[in-house]
Parts: structure tokens; C-alpha cells; sequence
């Protein structure tokens, strides 16, 4: 498909940055505080930036505004500083590039790759899979003729019109990513019908211009990486290399509850934790440092390979 051509400069410098050497992000959504698997996530993801001699950089996913709460950002900023998680670079905002993902939106319906749907939550919940997640979009309204605007006061939302095949990337720890199209992805929403730019396209986009080479996160996210990697095919750009990391787990190999999980600096200083204590348990839930260590991040850093921080990572391990 035919972009606008600051659009294909713009994409062109993310892919040439990306080739520069490593980098990676973390994006936190300002929806609350850091809990301790984010913390695990971030001091990880930097970790690897610090060993590989690259860059990491600091993005706010903050599109949806409603979920955002007032202090949330300065207190993620904060939590990382007091750990000693130094972030390359500027901040970077979702909320300040919406006239850049709107472009884009804009080029992929020139194109003829997105498509308008009316289909409710409600209708689409007669379609969920278990547990409440949504099973893939059937098409109701693919074949359609396209109408853009409102019907009954209600604005559609706007589907990228997925193209038969397997969707690809590199993944770190374990075989290779794949998911098929329209059997295991389907055609995703990239604009809300509340006007709100979708997570999927935003996250595309930025992991493009920002050349970022490795994303590092949760591997409850492996799920989302599909179409990810859709729309940046569709833009004609390769995906990053992902390393989807294993979910914090007790000692006897069971997830975190929500207790555990959800607590956040303010908990773990109310105990009377440090910053050289916070790291020290970081660490050895992913076996870097023996169980009650205490150190800097600077000083975990200096103590560790690239390989050894590669292993944690290991699906079979944590």
C-alpha cells in the first residue's frame, strides 16, 4: 500500500534506528501504581539495555483517558528513579502522537484496509471464548458496505481487514512467534467507536518510529503480539525481536495472586524495604542473586552477563 511520503520517512528512520544497535521500552499505562511483576518487567527489560550497551527508553501508554488516574504518571516516574531505573531519552507520550496514529488510520483507509463495524459487546459476547476473553472477530460486517458514519447516534468502529497467511516474529527463549490471521488474530479494532485510538495500532506504530529492536514484557501479553505484528506488516515493516517473559510464580510454581501481585512500592517500603532491598528481591525471583541480597541496580548490572540475564528468561525456569 501507497503511505504519504513523511509517513514513509518517518518509518524508514525508526527501521534505521533500530539497525543502530539495541533498544527497548517500557511502557507503563498510568492507570495506578507499579506492582511488583511491572517492576520485575521493568528492571529486567533496563537490564538488558545496560548489559547490551543500549538504549532504554520510557514511553506512557496514556490513550485511554478515562482509566488514566490523576499522580499516576509522577508516581511511576518516581518508583523508577528511587530503584535507580534510569530511562535514555525524553518520555515519550502516546497522548501527545494522535495526530501521527490518525495518519496512519487515515493512509490504511485510503486504502481499502480497514472497514467500519457496528457489532455490539453485546453481540460480540455471544461469540467470547472461556474466561471471558473475546474468541476472533467473525465478520459480521467485512462484506459490508462501508458507512462511516453515524447510524442511531452511533459512530463504527474500524477494523483492519487481515490478509490470509501466518503472522511471524522472533522470539527469544523459545521457538519462533507465529499466529495465524484470520483464525487466531481476526480482524482487530484500531479506532474505538468512541474515537479512541486502539492499543494495538499505537503500540505498532511506536515500537516502529521509536526503533525499538527488542520488546521485553509480560508473556501475558503474548496473546496481543499478533496483531501487533498485522499492522506493522501491513505498513510493510518487519517487527522487533520480543522476549515474552515468564509471569512471577511461588515457590511451588503457581501464579502470584492478585494480593501479591498487585502490591507496589508503597507495600514493599511499608515493610521497611530499601531501594538496595527492592532490587535484592527483583532479582532473586528471577535467580540473578541469591534470596535476601541487597544491591543497587547499578550494582546487579556490573555483576551479570548478557548471558546470564538471557537464561532467567528461560520459559522453563521461572
Amino acid at each position: 500500500m501507497r503511505l504519504p511520503l513523511h509517513l514513509q520517512a518517518q518509518l524508514a528512520s525508526g527501521l534505521r534506528l533500530r539497525g543502530q544497535g539495541y533498544t527497548t521500552r517500557f511502557a507503563p499505562s498510568p492507570t495506578g501504581p507499579l506492582h511488583r511483576g511491572n517492576l520485575r518487567t521493568a528492571l529486567l527489560s533496563w537490564l538488558e539495555a545496560r548489559l547490551r550497551g543500549g538504549q532504554w527508553l520510557l514511553r506512557i501508554d496514556d490513550l485511554d483517558g478515562p482509566r488514566n488516574r490523576p499522580g499516576a504518571e509522577a508516581a511511576i516516574l518516581n518508583d523508577l528513579r528511587w530503584l535507580g531505573l534510569d530511562w535514555d531519552g525524553p518520555v515519550v507520550h502516546q497522548s501527545a502522537r494522535r495526530g501521527l496514529y490518525a495518519t496512519v488510520l487515515s493512509a490504511l483507509r485510503q486504502a481499502g484496509r480497514l472497514y467500519p463495524c457496528r457489532c455490539s459487546r453485546r453481540l460480540l459476547a455471544d461469540v467470547s471464548a472461556p474466561h471471558g476473553a473475546l474468541a476472533v472477530y467473525p465478520g459480521y460486517c467485512r462484506d459490508r458496505a462501508p458507512f462511516w458514519g453515524a447510524q442511531a447516534g452511533r459512530l463504527p468502529s474500524w477494523r483492519l481487514r487481515l490478509e490470509p497467511g501466518v503472522l511471524r516474529w522472533q522470539e527469544r527463549g523459545g521457538p519462533c512467534g507465529g499466529q495465524d490471521g484470520p483464525a487466531a488474530v481476526g480482524d482487530v479494532v484500531l479506532r474505538r467507536a468512541d474515537g479512541v485510538v486502539a492499543y494495538h495500532l499505537a503500540t505498532a506504530i511506536d515500537e516502529l518510529l521509536m526503533g525499538i529492536s527488542e520488546v521485553v514484557r509480560g508473556d501475558d501479553l503474548w496473546p496481543s503480539t499478533g496483531a501487533q505484528v498485522a499492522v506493522m506488516a501491513t505498513l510493510g515493516c518487519p517487527p522487533p525481536a520480543y522476549a515474552h517473559v515468564p509471569l512471577w510464580r511461588d515457590s511451588r510454581g503457581e501464579r502470584l495472586s492478585k494480593r501479591e501481585g498487585a502490591e507496589g512500592l508503597a507495600g514493599l517500603r511499608s515493610r521497611g524495604m530499601d531501594a538496595p532491598a527492592v532490587i535484592g528481591c527483583l532479582a532473586a525471583s528471577l535467580e540473578l542473586v541469591p534470596p535476601g541480597s541487597r544491591l543497587s541496580a547499578r550494582e546487579l548490572a556490573s555483576s551479570l552477563s548478557p548471558e546470564a540475564v538471557k537464561a532467567c528468561q528461560d520459559p522453563q525456569r521461572t
